[in-house]
């Protein structure tokens, strides 16, 4: 098995999505360990001092005037991991509870927390046990951090509240523990604090989120491609010397794309000599580049922001080298909420465009030559029409999932934390956004293929015949009388969501962008 080691310095989304995603097996680093006694010694010390210090020797938040007696201490941390696991609603996903935990051990093993080395390795352990604790969908207001979302990992790290085995199954999370050798953790001074004050959930989201949205740019590229072709439209507007004279580097890379996998076709550029004469293509098959490509440099800029805060040591208060224990702001999520909010925007954008595609393919009326809704007898059959309306519903959806929430706040903590990024918020409605759009490239796919099938006496592109040919080895029909076509527009759903399109295509165009 695969293994992330952790070090002070950080992590890839790479590693992320291997651990999340993958059960990558996680390993503290010699200078993680190093970096966490070294910080721990410093509040050691500073816990031994008459003078309260915040986060050690204080309560929290808006309580944190009040001065923490060293008997009271212990309690205090169990209780501030109690009290914030307040949850509501539906659970979230494994691989987001897993990339949470992940990336908060990320920032305990920096050694900027004052965390004991025991509770690090407790983390990992937890982790590699394969034992997923139960997080509810609210609770997060995206400062300081994803805090409820945090406290229910924290809980069972102290062997309370239930969490998932390996095998599914909900326990509590002290039987999971003692069935794998792992001993609860008894919080000390600054731990559970640390534990909770991060941007890890919508982080872990945000790197997932892109890794999908790469695939899913690359294959709408594909799909444009396709119904460019089946429409018999003209590639001429993807030359490369167009895309230079205006420079910006998704476009290009779309434009590419799209090129590439209509090399070789015998179906572009007969728009002149169809029964509609066309000087253009209509604006969602011409500008499939300029739609696609801002999109791609949004998902750069967004990768960027992701690699700062993976880089990151975010806690309040931090352990700094020179021996401070300081409070700052670093726990507010509004970085990573601004991207999050535009990936929602982008992908909205690109399934509305992937839409007006596919009614395009539909519609006799502009459709050059193809049947009535792709139908094998227009009138007895309904053909796709119904597939369309479902893609419609879901391109709405993603329309109204665009709307921020990062330019929302709800102040809380009785007015010490007024302003707030509600990027926990952004994370959730963009997962829905990304699962739409690959919903909505599907129907595309699944329309383009079948009015390439319907062009009899031209020849496609082989890029084309690739996908068709993986399609039909993968189950999914084409043209021909109506039928149940849930189960059509399912498989191609999963073959766009796990990169067989891609995969189809790539062979004969060599990898795309």
């Amino acid at each position: 098995m695969h293994t992330v080691v952790v070090g002070p310095a950080g992590t890839t989304a790479e590693d992320v999505v291997a651990v999340a995603r993958g059960n990558a097996r996680v390993e503290l680093s010699a200078d993680a360990l190093s970096a966490l006694a070294a910080a721990r010694e410093i509040v050691d010390a500073l816990a031994a001092k008459p003078e309260p210090v915040y986060g050690v020797s204080t309560g929290f938040g808006a309580l944190a005037s009040r001065a923490i007696g060293p008997d009271l201490r212990g309690r205090l941390q169990r209780n501030i991991v109690r009290s914030h696991a307040a949850g509501m609603g539906p659970r979230v996903e494994r691989e987001v509870v897993r990339a949470l935990m992940f990336l908060r051990l990320k920032t305990v093993a920096s050694g900027h927390t004052g965390v004991r080395p025991l509770v690090a390795q407790t983390m990992a352990d937890v982790l590699n046990a394969g034992i997923t604790p139960v997080v509810h969908e609210y609770g997060s207001l995206g400062c300081s951090g994803d805090l409820a979302p945090l406290s229910h990992c924290a809980l069972t790290l102290m062997g309370e509240g239930d969490a998932e085995g390996p095998d599914g199954v909900l326990k509590p999370a002290g039987e999971l523990l003692a069935a794998h050798g792992i001993k609860p953790v008894e919080l000390r001074e600054k731990e559970g604090l640390a534990l909770l004050n991060g941007t890890d959930g919508m982080l872990g989201m945000l790197v997932m989120a892109l890794a999908d949205l790469q695939r899913l740019y690359t294959s709408a590229d594909i799909t444009a491609a396709l119904t460019l072709e089946a429409l018999l439209g003209t590639d001429k507007v993807l030359a490369p010397e167009l895309h230079a004279i205006r420079p910006h580097p998704g476009q290009g890379a779309s434009a590419d794309n799209m090129l590439r996998v209509l090399a070789g076709s015998g179906l572009t550029g007969h728009f002149q000599e169809d029964a509609a004469p066309r000087v253009q293509d209509a604006y969602s098959v011409r500008c499939a580049p300029q739609v696609a490509g801002a999109g791609r440099d949004t998902l750069a800029y967004a990768r960027s922001v992701a690699d700062r805060e993976l880089a990151s040591s975010v806690d309040n208060p931090v352990v700094l080298p020179d021996g401070r224990v300081e409070s700052n702001g670093n726990f507010h999520g509004a970085p990573v909420a601004y991207v999050l909010d535009f990936l929602a925007i982008v992908a909205a954008d690109l399934g509305s465009i992937a839409e007006r595609r596919t009614d395009r393919l539909l519609d006799k009326n502009r459709s050059h030559g193809l049947p009535a809704f792709l139908a094998d007898d227009p009138g007895v059959d309904s053909g796709l029409m119904i597939a369309q309306y479902t893609q419609a519903a879901l391109v709405s959806e993603m329309k109204r999932l665009a709307v921020p929430a990062s330019v929302d706040s709800i102040p809380s903590s009785a007015m010490q934390e007024d302003h707030v990024s509600m990027g926990w918020s952004a994370a959730r409605k963009l997962r829905t956004a990304v699962g739409n759009l690959t919903r909505v490239v599907a129907v595309e796919l699944y329309a383009a293929t079948r009015a390439i099938e319907l062009r009899t006496g031209l020849m496609p592109a082989p890029a084309s015949l690739a996908v068709i040919e993986a399609l039909r080895a993968a189950g999914i029909e084409g043209p021909g009388p109506d039928r149940f076509l849930a189960p059509d527009l399912a498989a191609a759903d999963a073959f766009v969501r796990e990169g067989l399109l891609v995969a189809a295509v790539e062979p004969v165009t060599g990898p795309l962008a």
